[in-house]
């Protein structure tokens, strides 16, 4: 028999707290709103970064769901869509389809068991449209490191037959390009990339250093040459004899200078060659042409130091972005190669990839856990820092969840796998960091928008320069062609365009490795923004489970007598109040005791025999009902003081008979006051205790609202369907300014919306799924305990993969810094431009400062202050560093 006990119980606002709670806060949203849609960007079917175009193009979605993608160019209109979506969605077994007419794509979701890619094609061609299918490669560019190579490797690919989609990550180094098999093969991607100059790489892993590199060994070398022909020419002028006289005079230093503009610059003119090719007024055209056109003209110093210090700029530039790039390595390192699998008995040792799921996995001490999975046999502390950022190791044993690059500290696990390698927790993780450098933030979009104009401005400005100097400033030629070329080296807007990618890579990188999945650039700046923080309560700022608070004994009884009371009790009840009670008996050591005739009380509380006597337990009102004056239930009959609740010592009063309590008017209002469900305990004849049960704040809750406080965030606010009573007992606790109870999912959203009337930008912090509305309608929505949980992880803007509000204040702060360190390095970067730009054609800056502090200073103070952003942790947000970083 189970326990149909109600939870809309007038004598305790707990119970019914908990029920709406189960439909507001916890439950499934009925408003129509689909997570996968939120309406802001979040369609998973359509543009998903992880959809794979293969052959058949699918990717296991659900359990019981694939996704198909097909291509469909002739669907090229909302008529030719329709026809499609009709022909295609008479199919049984098909879930959800989506036509896109504008790229000619058809995305569709079907229940494998029931029909197949091909089945799915056909009736594609059915409605009279053919269907290409298309393949998706990840090409490994390393030297493709700004938005410069991009465009270039972007130009290559896309005037290749057979191309569907090209999409360059510079930060990453990595092509990602959706084709058409039958039209070119990979060898033919690849060609096309090294058309535009660029290596393709099988591995990122390189074996050789960037300053032992073919090109570092050419600029070392023309950097030894150049000094060289400094020593000729400056130092012993003496021995720079003429040589021979071929248009210019041929001097010893000029050998050394043309060398030097030879072997240092052959990297430079050969890109500006492929920047011609593909039409692209780049850097490599813009030093290219500067490197030819000062030898034409005889300025061999110039063409010599331009090509070194630029060689120079590009290698370090190379090796900024490589630390940058190296920060997502690291995640990527964390999952191991092989794991030790369970078959017919014995141990053997394979690759991740060839776990299947349902397979037993063995983790040794020190090890790590090959793949996400349930423990079933042994016991250990496990090092779940790579996904939660936790550093305090979980105990775990059998029936514990484990993830995939976590290490078991100490102690043997036996594991059954429920994910295969590529579906872990962390393989998700690693893929949607990379998935996050996509978007573009609106740092950048600005970037690129005034970068567009200001390239070809300064370039029209160094021909004017070069062209009209003689005449306004009265110089030679030459000067003014080197005043022109200073104006071009500045042309380049390198360190201007870098300067918010490097940020986002390093702050999205920082968070994963501190247990916060950051879903794109825009998203870390947008929460850099953020005004008002609105939390849900129940699994947010409460744990959203049940447990003991207060056992107040009664009759002389002690707190192990009521608790084992209550426990043999409520032991065959499936209510939570009953597991509450039976989990802290069980940790308070109170042994379990046999019951007869247990029997549910509908909408009072149950009741069993107990020793051959019949005990209760339930509602007040139950025992007012048997008899029992509430208003004088005796403590002890000798005078004593309550057992187990220090504050009801004072709510003790004297009788004839020892002391009592007022249950009624003063012990159960206070404990309900507090947001606590009151169970009494007892037989027919004596009242045996009571016991109160609340949803427990989380621990760190307070703490981490005062730090967002004190970080400057404006209002905090709790969102909760619980009863008003009760949210403003937790509300208290944990310090929010506003509490805003008894809502419904859709005034949730309200909720939400008209915080973002008056604040702008507003983070919500939800459990996920459950709070998908609000979370959609908050400028950031933030998933809380995602670690494990695909939904959430695809649902939420940001996802905390622990239970760990600490890491709430850690997010803003470090959003915050991302925010300023873009701030600084786009601003710096257009102020040094700028004074440079009009010093060049004055004759007071030259070719050297244009390239050591326009280019190769500026790429590297920029890429420098972003890496600052990996060194961000959560310590940094504790309320003793708030001070330093006001003045960061």
């Amino acid at each position: 028999m189970t326990d149909s006990r109600p939870n809309d119980t007038d004598d305790c606002g707990c119970c019914s707290a908990h029920d709406r709670e189960s439909t507001s806060d916890s439950g499934p949203s009925e408003c129509g709103h689909d997570p996968a849609r939120d309406g802001r960007g979040h369609d998973h079917g359509s543009d998903s970064p992880h959809t794979q175009d293969a052959t058949p193009s699918t990717r296991t979605g659900t359990d019981d769901e694939t996704h198909l993608r097909l291509s469909v160019p002739e669907m090229d209109c909302p008529s030719c869509a329709g026809k499609v979506e009709r022909s295609v969605e008479t199919l049984d077994g098909v879930r959800n389809i989506d036509p896109q007419p504008t790229t000619g794509t058809l995305l569709v979701d079907y229940d494998p068991e029931l029909t197949t890619p091909e089945a799915v094609r056909e009736r594609v061609e059915s409605a009279g449209y053919a269907v290409e299918t298309t393949a998706r490669e990840t090409l490994l560019v390393p030297e493709m490191d700004c938005p410069s190579c991009a465009g270039k490797v972007d130009n290559a690919l896309k005037s290749t037959p057979g191309i569907v989609a090209v999409e360059t990550q510079p930060t990453t180094g990595r092509v990602e390009v959706t084709y058409d098999p039958d039209r070119v093969s990979r060898g033919g991607l690849v060609a096309a990339v090294e058309s535009a100059g660029y290596a393709v790489e099988e591995t990122t892993d390189s074996t050789e250093s960037i300053w032992r590199s073919p090109r570092a060994l050419k600029t070392w070398t023309g950097a030894v040459l150049l000094l060289g022909g400094v020593l000729f020419e400056w130092i012993l002028p003496g021995l720079d004899a003429t040589l021979f006289t071929f248009v210019y005079e041929v001097t010893v230093a000029w050998l050394f200078f043309l060398g030097a503009a030879a072997a240092a610059g052959q990297e430079i003119v050969r890109n500006g060659y492929y920047s011609a090719k593909n039409r692209s007024l780049d850097i490599d055209f813009l030093m290219g042409t500067g490197v030819v056109g000062a030898i034409l003209v005889g300025l061999p110093f110039e063409a010599a130091t331009l090509a070194v210090l630029f060689s120079v700029a590009e290698l370090l530039e190379r090796y900024s972005m490589d630390r940058a790039r190296n920060s997502l390595e690291t995640l990527m390192e964390l999952s191991p190669d092989t794991a030790t699998v369970l078959r017919d008995g014995d141990e053997t040792t394979v690759p991740v990839e060839d776990v299947a799921v349902g397979e037993t996995v063995v983790v040794r001490p020190g090890e790590k856990v090959p793949l996400d999975g349930t423990v079933t046999d042994g016991q250990s502390a496990v090092d779940e820092s790579p996904i939660t950022g936790e550093s305090v190791p979980v105990d775990k044993s059998a029936g514990d969840e484990v993830f995939a690059g976590s290490i078991a500290a100490e102690g043997y696990l036996e594991v059954e796998t429920t994910a295969t390698a590529d579906e872990s927790t962390l393989s998700k993780v690693i893929e949607m960091v990379e998935d996050a450098q996509r978007g573009q933030t609106e740092s950048e979009q600005f970037v690129d928008r005034f970068a567009a104009y200001y390239t070809p401005v300064v370039v029209a400005a160094a021909i004017v320069t070069t062209a009209v100097s003689p005449f306004v400033f009265g110089v030679a030629w030459t000067e003014a062609f080197t005043r022109g070329l200073t104006l071009l080296v500045i042309a380049c807007p390198c360190a201007f365009v870098i300067s918010t990618p490097v940020s986002v890579v390093s702050g999205i990188t920082s968070a994963a490795r501190n247990g916060v999945l950051i879903k794109g650039g825009q998203h870390l700046e947008a929460m850099g923004r953020v005004r008002a923080v609105a939390f849900d309560k129940t699994g947010t700022l409460t744990t959203g489970e049940l447990g003991v608070t207060d056992v107040i004994a009664l009759n002389g009884n002690d707190d192990t007598e009521v608790l084992g009371c209550a426990r043999a009790i409520e032991q065959r009840s499936e209510h939570p109040i009953a597991t509450a009670i039976v989990d802290h008996a069980e940790r308070e050591g109170v042994a379990d005791r046999d019951i007869e005739n247990f029997e549910s009380i509908t909408g009072k509380g149950v009741k069993a025999d107990l020793d051959g006597r019949t005990h209760y337990a339930g509602k007040p009102g139950l025992f007012a009902d048997l008899g029992f004056d509430l208003e004088h239930a005796h403590v002890e009959t000798d005078g004593g003081v309550v057992s187990g609740a220090n504050e009801a010592e004072t709510e003790t009063k004297d009788c004839h008979h020892g002391t009592y309590l007022d249950l009624v008017n003063e012990t159960i209002p206070r404990l309900q006051s507090e947001g606590k469900t009151v169970i009494v305990v007892g037989t027919e004849d004596e009242l045996e205790g009571v016991v109160a049960i609340a949803d427990t704040v989380r621990p760190e809750a307070e703490r981490a609202v005062a730090r967002l406080h004190e970080l400057g965030v404006e209002r905090v606010v709790m969102l909760t369907g619980d009863n008003e009573r009760t949210a403003r007992v937790i509300g208290e606790q944990v310090g929010v300014d506003d509490v805003r109870a008894d809502l419904l999912p859709e005034q949730k959203v309200e909720a939400v919306e008209a915080l973002r009337e008056e604040f702008e930008h507003v983070a919500m912090v939800g459990d996920g799924v459950n709070d998908a509305p609000a979370l959609a309608t908050a400028t950031v929505g933030i998933a809380m305990g995602a670690a494990g949980t695909d939904t959430a992880l695809e649902t939420a803007d940001v996802a905390l993969m622990g239970d760990d509000l600490s890491r709430m204040p850690y997010l803003y702060d470090l959003s915050a810094r991302a925010g300023r360190v873009i701030r600084q390095n786009i601003w710096s970067s257009l102020a040094v431009k700028a004074i440079l730009a009009v010093g060049a054609p004055l004759g007071v800056v030259q070719v050297i400062h244009a390239v050591v502090i326009g280019d190769m200073g500026m790429s590297l103070g920029v890429t420098g202050n972003a890496l600052r952003l990996a060194n961000v942790s959560p310590e940094d947000s504790a309320p003793e560093a708030v001070a330093a970083q006001s003045d960061d």
